[in-house]
């Protein structure tokens, strides 16, 4: 008889509650447990979590858990699930088949939600990961306030053009909820550090004032080998596991974001997140492995393509812009089917970065522009330059039904750049859905 796996068990109540982000600097925030970000749910490799979700804000709410490869019916979108109604709850239970860093967020009216604090993260460990002294999540996130820190919407034509083009980036920059915090470190010793891009829109191009750092992680988890760099870009949904040490006691340097041009109306600069002081050393346990695991490649370069995605931009007579995938807004995706590895082509015809994020599925990206990549990782949220094309391979595992990618700009999202997409099973009879789906978002 197969032993039943230990039950984590979590509730997360979503409230209105006043938050301060900075010292007498208060908010409105949506979030869970009264605190932003909402808990860190944690777990071991292969454990079931059980999280109640309980929602006790005036309008309905879905939660969708960025990365864990669940069944499609606990997916959090509202293609797989009746919205959770204000006053109602509902239970999302499932494995986690895979250690790594991860996140939930509102997947319902998301341009509101997430940007006024509905997320946290997932940590999932397990043994065979490398020794550290300690470890920190990172969540970082912006706000649009106003002079009296209420959420603001943009009132006329030419700031709603500008905030559906670009996103919504604002001037209040958040870790873990909080405005340039301190984060501390013992001297001598190394910590990893697992950061979570859960904003609107930002690109935050990871920089300690040129220190290096280790890269272990990406979204699926460890890489093959550590990678030695002084910046990392972090798009929206991504992830990035990172080891931060050792330093020399009094140090004191800056977690900033390099400027990023993703090609928006608002030029992208240098600004500081938060302050690093490094404190007495103490000694340290740490050790990084040469080799962290293996990647098996699911296929190669030259892999013939089995489907074309192509994100653009096309024009809007009431709104300035449409965002599309191939061609149209808010799409239904042909089928896929369980076994079968895919190979997608996914194209940015725009001129605009855009983050390709795949639902409840890990992949490969096997070819960019024409060069096979530096090195082999699993995704589920990839950046996509302007004019850039890319090959994805992926494999449909026994989870069938609706999923969905999209662009993680929310409001390139909310404006039409995803599509929905069924995993079946293949031995019975299926009937395509239309191409275009009606969009219940809000």
């Amino acid at each position: 008889m197969q032993s039943q796996s230990k039950v984590v068990d979590y509730l997360l109540e979503a409230n209105e509650f006043n938050w301060e982000i900075a010292p007498g600097k208060i908010v409105k925030a949506w979030g869970f447990n009264q605190q932003l970000p909402g808990p860190t749910i944690k777990a071991r490799k292969g454990e079931t979590v059980s999280i109640k979700v309980k929602n006790n804000l005036q309008e309905p709410t879905i939660i969708h858990w960025h990365g864990i490869r669940l069944p499609a019916a606990m997916d959090g979108t509202d293609s797989v699930q009746k919205p959770i109604e204000p006053g109602e709850e509902f239970e999302y239970r499932f494995v986690v088949p895979d250690a790594g860093t991860f996140w939930y967020h509102s997947h319902y009216n998301e341009t509101v939600q997430v940007e006024k604090g509905m997320y946290g993260a997932i940590v999932v460990e397990d043994e065979t990961d490398p020794v550290l002294d300690d470890e920190k999540v990172i969540m970082i996130d912006d706000m649009k306030l106003s002079a009296a820190n209420e959420f603001t919407k943009p009132s006329w034509f030419i700031p709603r053009i500008v905030e559906r083009h670009d996103g919504r980036e604002g001037d209040t920059l958040l870790i873990n909820g909080k405005e340039n915090p301190t984060l501390e470190i013992h001297g001598g010793q190394m910590e990893r550090w697992r950061f979570i891009n859960s904003s609107s829109a930002r690109y935050f191009l990871l920089h300690f004032e040129g220190r290096q750092f280790k890269i272990i992680g990406t979204d699926g988890g460890l890489l093959e080998a550590p990678i030695i760099a002084s910046e990392a870009l972090i798009t929206p949904g991504e992830r990035l596991d990172i080891v931060v040490g050792p330093f020399e006691e009094g140090e004191t340097f800056a977690l900033e974001s390099l400027g990023y041009n993703r090609m928006t109306f608002l030029k992208a600069k240098r600004q500081t997140f938060a302050t690093v002081k490094v404190k007495e050393p103490k000694p340290s346990v740490a050790f990084v492995p040469d080799n962290l695991r293996r990647i098996e490649q699911l296929a190669p370069q030259d892999t013939p393509v089995s489907r074309k995605v192509v994100l653009s931009v096309g024009p809007s007579l009431k709104d300035g812009m449409n965002f599309l995938v191939n061609g149209k807004m808010h799409v239904n995706d042909k089928s896929v089917v369980v076994g079968e590895t895919q190979v997608w082509e996914v194209s940015n015809s725009s001129m605009m970065d855009h983050p390709f994020h795949l639902h409840g599925f890990f992949f490969q990206v096997i070819e960019e522009n024409g060069k096979a990549p530096a090195y082999l990782a699993w995704k589920d949220t990839y950046n996509l330059k302007p004019r850039t094309k890319i090959k994805i391979a992926w494999m449909p595992d026994n989870r069938p039904g609706t999923w969905m990618y999209h662009c993680h700009i929310l409001e390139h999202h909310a404006a039409g750049m995803m599509a929905n997409f069924d995993v079946i099973d293949g031995s019975k009879p299926y009937e395509e859905k239309p191409a275009t789906h009606m969009h219940h978002h809000h």
